[in-house]
């Protein structure tokens, strides 16, 4: 008797192929059924835009503080 604790999922694309198909920067992955790749270009996007905002503020102290003299 198998284990009912386990099951058999079909192959990623078998009902349709193209869904399965990789992309050229790599393979797509799913996760809890939404596409990890578009989410990991928005973290890109904003951890970059986000530490470009830090350094611009860390800089804008150092200006600020050289004025002082």
């Amino acid at each position: 008797m198998a284990d009912p604790t386990t099951t058999v999922t079909p192959a990623a694309g078998a009902e349709n192929p193209a869904a399965g198909a990789d992309t050229p920067a790599g393979p797509k992955t799913m996760d809890a059924g939404k596409w990890a790749n578009k989410r990991v270009y928005h973290r890109l996007v904003l951890y970059t835009v986000g530490c470009h905002l830090f350094a611009g503020f860390i800089i804008l102290l150092f200006q600020l503080g050289s004025r002082n003299k």
